[in-house]
């Protein structure tokens, strides 16, 4: 898969700059290659470490999607060249050392916008999913536009909520992130502004307002920055409220935290199934959970309820175990396969169900992969 990341700086009225990054990859929804997130870790620690950039706009030129999640079609390769050597006896590469490289990045990439120093606009256009949610969840502003539609619908390929969805899934209303995570359901601009999944909602067209007001700050007089980057969204706001789409999840909302608690997984998810209510959003939701992937569904479900008071670094130091681990097991392959290469949608599950699911895989893939001292993302937190 082809992509890149085109990178410019816009001049500023007081002579600061602004530092711009666009995804590109169009062709694929701005999935992320790992050569794109290498550009990004790199250009955002230049800029960071730029005293002339004054801050950050990251976005797509392509209003259908921001970023519809990682290129897990080269990981599905990756495993089937391994498992190709395997079966012929040879001592080929294992997909190991890709899948620990690649999410490695990735995470690093998501933790430093978490941490960015300088302000950091991302305009969440179109489609904002799986590992395009990781680049944007982390930002100090967060816009979205009435075309927007946020999710993480890993349950439908058999890996789970990562990019931190540990910790920011665990940040949202009492049962919405086992919700979102166990349906893949899909969060418009509204719901994500009421679930404070978004600060702000502007309109497509305002983008270039956006940043010709960025432009117009005077850095050196603006005091907080981030107060001067709010300044400057809030005054766009308001015109977009005529457009605001219709709320699909807070009518429910109600129902499915009622029904996100429960003995276990298996009650929670015949609970779920049981909402009562009528709408395309709601059936969707219900037909992603029981169609998705049970093992998936008990990744969640711990994240949810076992590792709500870790650190975000502490997530994603958590995540690459279990991403590499869910790469090595076969699930995720195989819902890749079924979703995305042969496109048939009829994922062939380990197991046929949550309540078949033998718990000791699941403990298994918790199990760490390395030694603290050893862990690829051991640095993250220790600035």
């Amino acid at each position: 898969m082809t992509g890149t990341i085109k990178f410019n700086e816009l001049e500023c009225a007081d002579g600061s700059r602004i530092g711009v990054a666009a995804l590109e990859n169009p062709a694929a929804l701005n999935a992320l290659t790992l050569p794109m997130l290498k550009q990004l870790s790199i250009q955002l620690a230049d800029w960071e470490n730029d005293s002339n950039i004054a801050c950050v706009f990251l976005h797509s030129e392509h209003s259908k999607a921001f970023c519809a999640g990682g290129d897990v079609r080269a990981m599905y390769h990756a495993m089937i060249e391994a498992d190709a050597h395997k079966q012929a006896g040879e001592s080929g590469a294992s997909p190991e050392a890709f899948l620990t490289e690649y999410f490695s990045v990735e995470y690093l990439c998501d933790y430093q916008i978490h941490q960015y120093k300088k302000p950091l606009i991302v305009w969440g256009e179109g489609i904002v999913m799986g590992g395009g949610i990781g680049l944007y969840m982390g930002a100090s502003h967060r816009v979205v536009t009435p075309t927007s539609l946020l999710a993480m619908p890993e349950v439908t390929i058999g890996l789970y909520p990562d990019v931190g969805g540990t910790w920011f899934l665990n940040q949202l209303p009492p049962g919405i992130g086992l919700f979102l995570g166990l349906t893949g359901a899909r969060v418009n601009a509204s719901d994500a502004l009421d679930l404070k999944m978004a600060d702000y909602i502007l309109l497509s067209e305002h983008k270039q307002a956006v940043l010709s007001g960025l432009q117009a700050i005077d850095w050196q007089q603006a005091g907080e920055s981030d107060q001067a980057v709010t300044a400057c969204l809030s005054q766009l706001a308001e015109a977009a409220k005529p457009a605001w789409p219709p709320s699909q999840m807070i009518p429910y909302f109600p129902q499915i935290q009622a029904a996100s608690v429960g003995r276990d997984l298996n009650e929670i998810c015949q609970q779920i199934l049981a909402i009562d209510g009528l709408g395309t959003w709601l059936e969707t939701a219900k037909s992603t959970l029981k169609q998705g992937s049970p093992v998936t569904a008990h990744i969640c479900y711990r994240q949810m309820t076992d590792y709500k008071a870790l650190s975000l670094a502490d997530c994603f130091r958590l995540e690459l175990g279990l991403s590499v681990r869910c790469g090595m097991l076969g699930e995720f392959q195989e819902g890749v396969r079924a979703r995305l290469i042969d496109k048939c949608g009829e994922p062939k599950w380990i197991f046929p169900n949550v309540s078949a699911v033998d718990s000791s895989v699941i403990d298994d893939l918790f199990a760490p992969m390395w030694s603290d001292d050893d862990h690829p993302l051991r640095d993250l937190g220790a600035e």
